[in-house]
């Protein structure tokens, strides 16, 4: 069951393939910012996917971050989500996110996601093809 104020997190070293140089969003070479998006949400998809009913994913639907420090390659950075708030159709998801390195907080903000079929929303997708 859903609850507010579970919380989930994660850490990860910045290596070569999260820098902004290699995702092609910056031409430094520090964690790029779609990198910590990326883990924001996939900590906050494995926070509640073990709660849903079967054949439910969840899927983003928003994301709001700033990412206010540069962390180096090969400094761990620690990921954490909490479910801060369920809509009334019990729907949609928001969690607030936070980054931090091993010097100081780097990003923060919140991440909507929407619970979904799997099913019927890859067969939706799948139908634009014709």
């Amino acid at each position: 069951m859903l609850t507010l104020g579970i919380k989930n997190e994660k850490t990860i070293t910045v290596t070569a393939d999260l820098l902004a140089t290699h995702v092609g969003s910056g031409s430094v070479d520090v964690f790029a910012t779609p990198a910590m998006i990326s883990c924001m949400e996939d900590v906050s998809k494995a926070l509640v996917e073990e709660l849903l009913e079967e054949g439910r994913t969840t899927v983003g639907i928003q994301v709001n971050v700033s990412h206010i420090a540069a962390t180096p390659e090969g400094m761990k950075v620690t990921i954490s989500s909490e479910l801060v708030s369920i809509s009334e159709n019990g729907k949609i998801l928001t969690f607030r996110v936070e980054a931090f390195d091993e010097a100081e907080k780097i990003g923060e903000g919140t991440h909507q996601r929407a619970i979904i079929s799997k099913e019927r929303f890859e067969q939706k997708a799948k139908a634009k093809l014709g």
